[in-house]
């Protein structure tokens, strides 16, 4: 099982928003209780927080896929869903998240710093919250948003003030392990360290960490022997020093020839913006407890020193020369702290959007020339939250896309009735309040639009004026022939088609009776 983990592909996904409903209230002697559908919740975010007793990323190495909790849908009496609990991942200092691609979304460098990697989806809004002074009673309810899901790539870069690089079995871990109190593994065979080991390490007055960098060989620059794995962790070191082996027996090999293949390597990797080979300011013989080892230190100390190297014969078997060592490298640790520049607070920055910015954009379809595709936030957003199964709700949904400016703007792109228009994953057909082209761009950005209703215009409907002179019409006396009625004056008489009428008399007739002869049950 491994151990350490310093670069892990994780699947993120955000809580999705909950739903808003709709509901209308219900009580005893309240018939017109009105809507009280609540919002859904907001779904989860997926955070990433820096722990410093986090040092490897091995448990995303075992659960790659991390989604945070959805948002709980409303429900009626004006309750709102509940918002989804968040899903923080403990990641260690040093993490830069990055897409697949390459690009960088953050590098999370101080204990408790945290970035929100996917956003939870917003929850959508009941009827309550859409009713206003002309839609008391909406019929419908938002749909609540997906959230944010990605790749995203970790990768550990160790944080260290000294970083110790060097040939395989140079005795690199050795030192480590002489120096602080980390105890690494050390054998008598190549690559032994295969993860970058951290310890901590006291002299005098001033604290640092020191980094045991697997072994380089020639070629790592290019990924040989695991390089670039191991390169990237030297790349915040502050210090770099040279561990050279003065006991090596294979054939080809010296210190200066190491020295200068390491050199190498550092320069492929870093380039100049990094510039890593200008952190090499120290260089440590280790190993002169082995006669051979203290002889050759006579020879190669002068070349190395005009090198501009500062040079030190140690041995981390015996513990010779740790001490001035490690002053050494807390004098240049010092030095390096004090020439970065002083933490200033942090600042918030607020961009206005300006002034002519819409918030959307049409253009036309590179795969239709007839079609056309809205892109923007808004629009977008408004579409994933319509239930396009209720009317009312694509009614909503129209009303605010044209008072956004979006019926305009597809006019002045040359968009004609029945024309495809793409907002996100939805694609209908444009139909217009008016037909496009019977009115100029000038004149259709003067409309109401859906404001605005044709049916209204003919009102066809009888008035109450009117129907009273039918009324009394209905009633004007006839004249009987001598002969009594016949047929002729039956097909004059008005038809009365208000049963209403029928009623009022029969009812008046029979009170008018009842009156004058008592009721018919004989009671007083």
């Amino acid at each position: 099982m491994a151990a350490f983990v310093d670069r892990v592909t994780v699947h993120v996904a955000a809580g999705n928003g909950g739903h808003g409903v709709s509901s209308v209230h219900r009580e005893k002697y309240k018939p017109l209780g009105g809507p009280d559908g609540g919002n859904g919740g907001d779904g989860g975010d997926v955070v990433l927080e820096v722990d410093p007793n986090v040092h490897t990323l091995l448990d995303f190495h075992h659960r790659p896929h991390q989604k945070a909790a959805n948002g709980r849908p409303g429900a009626g009496s004006n309750r709102h869903g509940a918002r989804g609990e968040e899903r923080v991942l403990r990641v260690p200092e040093g993490t830069v998240v990055s897409t697949p691609d390459g690009r960088v979304i953050a590098d999370l460098v101080g204990a408790g710093t945290r970035v929100v990697l996917a956003h939870g989806g917003k929850g959508g809004l009941g009827n309550a919250a859409l009713a206003n002074a002309r839609r008391k009673a909406p019929g419908f309810a938002l749909l609540g948003e997906p959230g944010e899901a990605f790749d995203a790539v970790l990768e550990l870069k160790s944080i260290a003030d000294v970083g110790l690089v060097g040939y395989p079995s140079a005795g690199k871990s050795s030192l480590v392990a002489a120096m602080s109190a980390a105890r690494p593994k050390i054998a008598d065979y190549p690559f032994t360290t295969l993860v970058p080991n951290l310890g901590v390490i006291r002299s005098g007055d001033t604290v640092y960490t020191m980094a045991d960098v697997p072994g380089l060989i020639p070629g790592a620059s290019t990924g040989k022997g695991l390089g670039l794995q191991f390169l990237r962790h030297v790349e915040r070191c502050a210090v770099l020093v040279h561990v050279v082996d003065m006991a090596t027996m294979e054939p080809g090999r010296d210190p200066e020839t190491d020295i200068e293949a390491l050199e190498h390597e550092l320069a492929e990797y870093g380039g100049d913006e990094l510039d890593l080979v200008g952190r090499l300011r120290i260089a440590v013989l280790n190993k002169i407890d082995v006669p051979d080892g203290r002889e050759l230190v006579d020879l190669v100390r002068t070349s190395l020193e005009e090198r501009g190297l500062q040079v030190f014969a140690v041995s981390a078997a015996t513990g010779e020369g740790l001490a001035a060592f490690g002053y050494a490298l807390a004098a240049a640790v010092e030095e390096h702290r004090a020439s970065l520049p002083a933490p200033e607070p942090v600042r918030v920055t607020l961009t206005p959007r300006a002034v002519d910015d819409s918030g959307f954009t049409v253009e036309r379809d590179p795969d239709d020339a007839d079609a056309f595709v809205v892109r923007g936030v808004k629009p977008e957003r408004w579409v994933r939250q319509t239930d396009f199964t209720n009317d009312e709700a694509v009614g909503f949904l129209a009303d605010r896309l044209n008072r956004l400016g979006v019926e305009v703007e597809l006019a002045k792109a040359g968009a004609h009735e029945g024309d495809a228009v793409t907002i996100g994953d939805v694609t209908f057909d444009w139909s217009p309040t008016l037909p496009a082209g019977s009115l100029t761009v000038e004149e259709s950005a003067g409309l109401g639009g859906r404001g605005t209703d044709n049916r209204l215009e003919s009102n066809e409907r009888i008035g109450a004026s009117e129907r009273l002179a039918a009324k009394r019409a209905r009633r004007v006396p006839f004249e009987v022939s001598e002969g009594g009625w016949t047929d002729e004056d039956l097909e004059d008489l008005p038809v009365d088609d208000d049963p209403a009428d029928d009623e009022d008399i029969e009812g008046g007739q029979g009170a008018e009776d009842e009156a004058r002869t008592g009721p018919a049950d004989g009671s007083r």
